[in-house]
């Protein structure tokens, strides 16, 4: 047993000589047989992802992924926002002036943000005129962090990733690119989905986009997607809901895009009164200055909360399915 001991020992020190002798030439070598140096003081830049904000999305916009999104869209997203949200849609009356237009022009839809469910139901829900020709701004750090997340969400959304934070130069002259193809936009002015069931403030982007590329903003309220599966929710509680339209906007002359988005989230606001009560009273309520705030109440805690339930039991998207109980009998 030990002379075979020996014998193994014996022959792999013989080939790591033989090993050594190859390699130690090599060592005398520079690039491309070894990485190259780096001057001391110089700091190398780390090499661009192909993820996150650079990640590359035309593929998804060829014409067998285009095809094959086309059938997602019509089939298992249609389907799912059908069976999950009930959506009652209104206000498509307001956009009838351009879809009758000989050539519709791309809009930028503006709707606000409580749900994932909310991307589909608003593709669910634009007109026929605009919906296969979509594109989403979705959170570069969310959706484009992995390259399988990535993937499926330029296949079947259409997805494009943009900084929520700010509006980089890169994804904005991607944008207008998309715009002046003819693609319409979909971007969450909150920039994320609400952390509580309120409202956020809105950010600039769809105002800074329509000022950009000239296309017009369609504000829109979603109502019920909170409830039936919001942030920090595991599983999705069917419910109702409410898509609510509202008409085109454009800039006045002059104004600013900080102005501009001011009037996109008040338009928003006015919206989320009339679904969840009616258009003539929310008219009255804009014209004097007291339409109710989609970002709540400002006190905090459970008052908060209690807000949140009694206003989730107005409109169409209050009439929830909820679980039939069998109280036992005690007689």
């Amino acid at each position: 047993m030990n002379k075979n001991l020996r014998r193994a020992q014996k022959a792999t020190g013989i080939v790591e000589s033989a090993v050594t002798r190859v390699a130690t030439p090599l060592r005398n070598f520079g690039f491309p047989y070894r990485a190259p140096t780096v001057p001391r003081g110089v700091s190398v830049p780390a090499e661009v992802s192909g993820l996150g904000a650079h990640y590359d999305t035309n593929w998804a916009r060829r014409p067998l992924a285009s095809t094959v999104r086309g059938a997602i869209t019509e089939g298992p997203m249609r389907l799912a926002a059908r069976l999950l949200t009930d959506p009652e849609i209104v206000g498509t009356d307001r956009l009838a002036d351009l879809m009758a237009l000989e050539d519709p022009p791309p809009v930028i839809f503006a709707p606000t943000h409580h749900s994932h469910l909310d991307t589909g139901l608003v593709i669910r829900s634009v007109p026929a005129t605009w919906r296969h020709n979509l594109v989403v701004a979705a959170a570069a750090d969310y959706f484009f962090d992995k390259k399988w997340k990535a993937a499926l969400s330029a296949l079947s959304l259409n997805a494009i990733p943009i900084d929520r934070e700010v509006t980089g130069r890169k994804s904005s002259d991607a944008i207008s690119d998309l715009v002046k193809d003819g693609y319409s936009l979909i971007i969450y002015p909150e920039g994320g989905r609400s952390p509580d069931g309120w409202g956020q403030d809105f950010k600039g982007g769809a105002a800074y986009m329509s000022n950009k590329t000239g296309a017009p903003v369609i504000p829109v309220f979603i109502d019920g997607t909170g409830a039936i599966f919001g942030k920090g929710m595991k599983r999705p509680k069917p419910g109702r809901t409410t898509v609510a339209f509202g008409a085109p906007m454009r800039a006045d002359d002059g104004e600013s895009t900080r102005k501009f988005n001011a009037r996109i989230e008040a338009a928003v606001t006015i919206l989320g009164d009339e679904s969840i009560t009616d258009f003539w009273s929310a008219r009255q309520r804009a014209a004097a200055g007291d339409s109710p705030s989609l970002n709540g109440p400002e006190f905090n805690g459970w008052r908060r909360d209690w807000a949140l339930a009694e206003r989730r039991k107005l409109g169409h998207a209050g009439l929830r399915r909820r679980q039939q109980r069998r109280w036992p009998n005690l007689d």
